[in-house]
């Protein structure tokens, strides 16, 4: 593991890898573009409640200003009321909170997508390591958080000094104007203010974004013998798959060893190839081959035919163009029709021989290009 770790991460992350990160939670994200999204959207919706927002507040406070002289000796009277004006402004303020909370959801998925995973907030020891704390704390990380902190804070704290400046005549006028007109005028100035102090923050989100996806890129990055281990564990172990696929040929060798006795005849080389044919005409448009091999294979087809009285026919032309041109269970190719068809009726005329007690013919010598195939 400490081997390693050593190792340098010069790999792009594996779609795998990526999706793995994705399960835990583990995805781009930038606060500042949240923030600057959440910022951006309540001054909107402050500006576009302005009117709705002054009228409940007005007449919250002239309800709330106002006691009626039979309540004045209830000494449960003020908590009720209390309780009432608080629901009547926490009503108020629920549309305001469903666009801030969509605006939340909504901009910190734009860079990241939607992830949500109980691991990530799962309870972890190490995170109450004091030391690896220390790491986190004094880390290239937290210093670029500390410089995005004062620039930012810089910023907004110029632009706010800027645009109070510029609007000084404007809250001066605000003690003269009836309560009515003040409140509204007041929440129109706030949504205003901070609509401004939001486009500041684009500016810093638009260098946040690609600086955190840069950043996360190179945080998953891979090392080369974590590649390799993935796609072992993906594609499998190559012995492990050396092994199916011996035991697949295995079972395969074993299905196709049983259809030769049920062959017409076996084509040989005569050692080194075996195609063993069979040729239905009711079902069949040409001779299929059920069988074939070299080697040792072909040598077993031919000792399993010898067994079961399967005619063997020594070709070797042919033999070698049926086993390079036909895979197993097709018909035979349109340009063996005729040397395939030379011999089956020599093994038909052989078998009408023997049991009419004639003489056995000659065998034919089937012609084939073997350039064809």
């Amino acid at each position: 593991m400490a081997e390693e770790q050593l190792q340098d991460r010069t790999e792009q992350a594996t779609p795998k890898r990526l999706e793995d990160a994705r399960k835990k939670g583990d995805v781009p994200r930038s606060r500042e573009l949240t923030m600057t999204g959440v910022m951006l959207a309540g001054s909107s919706a402050l500006l576009f409640m302005a009117a709705p927002m002054a009228s409940k507040i007005v007449g919250g406070f002239s309800d709330a200003l106002v006691i009626e002289r039979a309540n004045i000796f209830d000494t449960g009277y003020m908590a009720v009321a209390l309780g009432n004006y608080a629901g009547i402004a926490m009503t108020g303020l629920v549309p305001l909170a469903i666009v801030l909370l969509i605006a939340a959801l909504g901009s910190s998925m734009l860079i990241g997508g939607w992830a949500f995973s109980m691991s990530a907030v799962a309870f972890k020891g190490e995170r109450m390591n004091p030391i690896k704390g220390f790491k986190r704390i004094f880390s290239a990380n937290s210093l670029n958080e500390l410089l995005k902190a004062m620039a930012k804070f810089g910023l907004i704290a110029l632009i706010a000094v800027l645009w109070l400046w510029w609007s000084a005549d404007e809250l001066l006028t605000l003690g003269r104007q009836p309560v009515r007109v003040a409140i509204r005028q007041a929440l129109e100035i706030c949504g205003v203010s901070l609509l401004v102090v939001s486009c500041g923050l684009v500016f810093i989100a638009l260098a946040d974004v690609p600086f955190q996806l840069w950043n996360y890129q190179k945080k998953i990055r891979m090392t080369r013998q974590q590649v390799r281990d993935e796609f072992k564990e993906t594609e499998g172990r190559p012995e492990v798959k050396s092994r199916i696929r011996m035991l697949q040929n295995q079972i395969a060798q074993r299905r196709m060893m049983a259809e030769v006795p049920g062959a017409d005849v076996v084509i040989t080389n005569p050692t080194h190839f075996a195609v063993a044919l069979k040729y239905d005409e009711a079902s069949m448009g040409a001779p299929r081959v059920i069988a074939k091999g070299k080697g040792l294979i072909a040598k077993r087809i031919r000792d399993i035919a010898a067994e079961h009285d399967v005619p063997l026919f020594s070709a070797p032309p042919l033999a070698r163009a049926l086993f390079r041109s036909t895979k197993l269970g097709q018909e035979i190719p349109a340009g063996l029709y005729t040397a395939v068809a030379q011999v089956l009726a020599y093994i038909f005329q052989i078998n009408n021989s023997v049991r009419a007690g004639q003489v056995q013919p000659e065998p034919p010598t089937p012609l084939v290009d073997e350039t064809q195939f």
